[in-house]
């Protein structure tokens, strides 16, 4: 015996009309409400904040940054001008992962060198294991390369840092105040 046309009839049209969906049920839940400050206004985002520091260059407790960057913006434009020429495309070529892939972060605690395409590999040391600074100004003293020389004897290249002659100043004073620092 054939099969029964209904039956077929009901298997086809229920894969052809949609099911419709669950019933979804929503519970309302408090939500915590923003701190507000002495004159009513929002509090504002909690980010890695600066404290001031003291005079003498100590913090009081938590972490100041002074620079947070990455390289000099007329390192990459210089170096994409000049890499027109196919002599000048590998130097083009590392100033462009300069730009996009490299951070220095001076605080007052630590120099902070944060590199790769996903900001994994990251160097930390303290003004304490800092021994010397040495600046190297580039292209009319616009940007310059800090290079650190850690006690251990590594150094560290930090290349096309934009307000080097400051931020170089800044890691000499730091590294004075910790007592590393070696008078030349």
């Amino acid at each position: 015996m054939p099969p029964s046309t209904t039956a077929a009839t009901a298997t086809v049209s229920s894969i052809l009309r949609p099911t419709p969906p669950p019933a979804v049920s929503f519970h309302s839940a408090s939500l915590p409400q923003p701190r507000r400050s002495s004159s009513g206004a929002a509090a504002a985002p909690r980010r890695l904040v600066a404290v001031a520091a003291r005079a003498d260059g100590a913090s009081s407790g938590a972490e100041t940054v002074f620079f947070d960057g990455g390289a000099h913006y007329g390192d990459l434009a210089a170096n994409l001008l000049l890499g027109l020429t196919l002599l000048w495309l590998p130097l083009t070529l590392a100033a462009v992962s300069r730009a996009f892939i490299l951070r220095y972060r001076f605080t007052s605690r630590r120099v902070t060198v944060v590199s790769g395409l996903s900001g994994a590999d990251r160097t930390d040391f303290p003004y304490s294991s800092v021994t010397s600074v040495v600046v190297v100004p580039r292209f009319i003293g616009e940007w310059g390369d800090i290079i650190i020389t850690l006690r251990d004897g590594t150094k560290v290249d930090l290349r096309s840092v934009p307000r080097f002659r400051e931020v170089a100043d800044y890691c000499r004073s730091m590294a004075a105040a910790e007592g590393s620092l070696v008078t030349q």
